[in-house]
Order: structure tokens, then sequence, then C-alpha cells
């Protein structure tokens, strides 16, 4: 009998029935399963039946003002390029600068931005040097400009990059570009002796 009533325990305590219909009994809800409208659902309240609300009329939201358009747009009150990038020019934001361009410019503009990147060999056309003539010559905010909202069949950077950072990548440009086109004037007055020793025949 005892050894019956040990197997009818056994069978009974493995049977687990039907799985319940019923959600897990949640100790702690926390707000998981709270009263709420969802993005693009309709919702009666309001006029138009949506629940997606426009912001108000002259209303920025915080962190978003962008009133500096020098530093944030690359323009001047009248609405043309800066002459010189707002970003102070410092040893970290060179060394930014370059990382940012070794990671976004390259593959088109090439290490020393003569428009010789890897996707160039490969058939893209090929980017405009920045040692030209007309590209020295054009303003920082030119640049910025570029890098922000494309040029030709180069795609815009805004998205991807931070306003600081494609100020610092403007400054690698003018370091490259300086790069291949110094003059002895460029040098410390200390080396143009040494300079001059080492060029002579």
């Amino acid at each position: 009998m005892s050894i019956l009533l040990f197997f009818l325990a056994l069978i009974v305590g493995c049977y687990q029935g039907r799985p319940s219909e019923k959600p897990p009994i949640h100790l702690n809800p926390n707000m998981d399963n709270q009263s709420k409208y969802k993005a693009q659902s309709h919702n009666p309240f309001f006029a138009n039946g949506a629940t997606m609300r426009q912001p108000v009329a002259g209303t920025v939201a915080r962190g978003y003002l962008r009133e500096d358009d020098a530093f944030y747009r690359g323009v001047d009150a009248a609405g043309a390029f800066v002459k010189k990038a707002p970003l102070k020019l410092t040893a970290a934001t060179l060394t930014r600068g370059q990382q940012r361009y070794n990671i976004y410019c390259t593959p088109c503009h090439g290490q020393v931005g003569d428009g010789k990147g890897i996707i160039v060999k490969r058939g893209l056309l090929p980017p405009p040097t920045f040692h030209d003539p007309r590209l020295r010559g054009e303003s920082d905010g030119y640049f910025f400009n570029a890098i922000t909202n494309g040029i030709r069949n180069m795609q815009a950077y805004r998205h991807q990059i931070p306003v600081q950072d494609r100020w610092a990548i403007v400054h690698y440009i003018r370091a490259l570009q300086r790069s291949q086109n110094a003059s002895l004037e460029d040098v410390p007055a200390a080396m143009h002796t040494a300079l001059q020793t080492e060029g002579s025949p």
C-alpha cells in the first residue's frame, strides 16, 4: 500500500497540467505595464487623433539652440564662410583631427590629402587634392560646410561627425596642406642653418 501511495504521489508531483494562460505573478511591476500611448498610435484626446505632437512654434529643445552661426554652421553674420575656424588650435585638437580624418576621410582623400585614397584605387571618381592652389586658398568655413553637407559626390557627414570634430578635421587638413607646401619661413629660425647646409651640394 505504501509503495502504491509513493508512486501515486510521484505521478501527481510530475504532472503539470495545461500551461496557464494567465501572466506570471509580477511582484514588483516597477511601471513595466503602465498605461501609455505608443508612437504613431491613435489618440482621441487631440483633434487630429495623433499621439505624436509637433513642438510648440518658436521653442527649441534644451541643448539644441545653436546660436553661434560661426561654430555650428561655419558662416558669419552675412552668411559667408568664416575665414578661420572658431575652434582653438591646440596639439590635442590637431591629434583629434588627425584621428577623425584617418577614420572618415582617408578612404577617398588619402593619408596626405592628395585625393588618392584606397576607394579611388578601386574606381571611385577621385576628389581634388587638398594641395591644389584653389583649395589652399579656400576658407576654413568652406571645408566645414563640405564635411557637414557634402559636396558633389561626397556624402554629408553631419550625422556621423560632431561639430567640434569637424573643426578639428579642418585644422588637420590645414596641417596637411602646410606639410606639403612648407617654406623656410615655416621652420624655426634655429634650424635654418642646418637645413641650408643639408640642401647645399
